[in-house]
């Protein structure tokens, strides 16, 4: 079984979700079902299988949140050194073609937002540069190529999602 590795804000925002559609939301379209078959012949009953959609909708992200709750695994990074590149590091590139800048925060599959500059620690991107310190090189496969940077700095800064 893989873990997931997440931030806690994240663990506990997807346990709420999932305890709200276990306890809330299934007895809500549970009661929407009933009262839709009550309302007689099934095959037209556009209330009624508009529920049903809505029912398996919902099961199936009860089964997705529960799998990821289950492989979760929280890791604060403030409690990480971050002298080399790991989850939750803040990564500054520079591209040795034309010096540009980026700079990338590695986090969980959950927490990804490229245009935030949040990378999936799964992701091929994050794969190069685990591991790297302040000063490595780094060669990255890209989209559009293999692109060679160097590795400016690696620090912590709070995530915020």
């Amino acid at each position: 079984m893989q873990k997931e590795p997440m931030l806690k804000v994240t663990y506990d925002k997807l346990s709420t979700e999932l305890e709200y559609l276990k306890t809330v939301e299934r007895g809500a379209i549970a009661k929407v079902i009933d009262t839709a078959r009550e309302l007689g012949d099934l095959k037209e009953n556009a209330e009624y299988h508009a529920a049903k959609d809505k029912q398996g909708l919902m099961e199936a992200r009860i089964l997705d949140l529960t799998d990821l709750v289950g492989r979760a695994q929280v890791i604060d990074p403030e409690k990480l050194t971050h002298e080399r590149v790991s989850f939750g590091s803040t990564v500054e590139l520079v591209d040795q073609e034309d010096d540009s800048e980026v700079t990338y925060t590695l986090v969980g599959s959950q927490e990804s937002n490229p245009d935030k500059g949040f990378i999936s620690i799964g992701s091929p991107m994050a794969r190069a540069l685990l591991g790297k310190e302040e000063g490595d090189e780094v060669e990255i496969s890209l989209p559009s190529g293999k692109k060679a940077f160097d590795v400016e700095s690696v620090s912590y800064i709070e995530i915020e999602l």
